[in-house]
């Protein structure tokens, strides 16, 4: 390889060694930016959510137990990752008062929501509140997480990776353990509102 580089280099009429005492001259390097401030698009908040609101999604409550017990919160950014190795992914606000306790314990589970269960979700989308007050549950296999009584379908998983993604966090979760209880519609999330299949 060595030997390759030194020809093409004198092929191109290139020095291929260093003037004696003279310092080694750096390469030039591209400017290294991620956006160019030509390249930001005014976009005011509130149409992003409403354009991306036509983007129908199904909902979720992740959860997970620390030192002071239960926590969770309500989800809709929940997709399937990787099949190999099993990977799921979710993405939550760098201002959640929940993600720091989810994180310490290093585990969580994703119980996907039913189509009669949007009470649930508003429940665990409030902060400040007991979220599991009158909610039943047991524990996720693998994890012992919390796996809320009669969802549809629940993902047992240990935190793999954290990444950045703007004002948000994208969590991956390595599965361990998974199962689908019950049969029925999903819970959807469109516009704004709660919705089913067909309706």
């Amino acid at each position: 390889m060595a030997a390759t580089a030194v020809r093409y280099l004198r092929s191109v009429g290139a020095a291929t060694t260093a003037a004696p005492g003279a310092p080694p001259r750096a390469l030039p390097r591209p400017d290294l930016r991620a956006v160019r401030d030509d390249e930001r698009l005014p976009i005011a908040p509130a149409e992003f959510r409403r354009v991306l609101g036509h983007f129908a999604s199904g909902v979720t409550v992740v959860t997970a137990r620390d030192a002071d017990g239960p926590t969770g919160f309500a989800c809709q950014s929940f997709a399937s990752l990787s099949l190999d190795p099993p990977l799921v992914t979710f993405m939550v606000a760098r201002t959640s008062t929940t993600w720091p306790r989810i994180a310490r314990a290093g585990v969580f589970c994703v119980n996907i929501l039913g189509a009669e269960q949007g009470a649930l979700c508003r429940g665990f989308a409030v902060s400040g509140s007991d979220k599991f007050a009158g909610v039943p549950y047991g524990e996720a296999p693998a994890t012992g997480s919390p796996l809320l009584d009669s969802v549809p379908a629940w993902i047992d998983c240990r935190v793999h990776a954290v990444h950045t993604g703007g004002d948000h966090l994208i969590v991956v979760g390595r599965v361990e353990a998974l199962g689908a209880e019950v049969e029925g519609e999903p819970l959807l999330f469109h516009r704004g509102a709660f919705g089913r299949l067909g309706r």
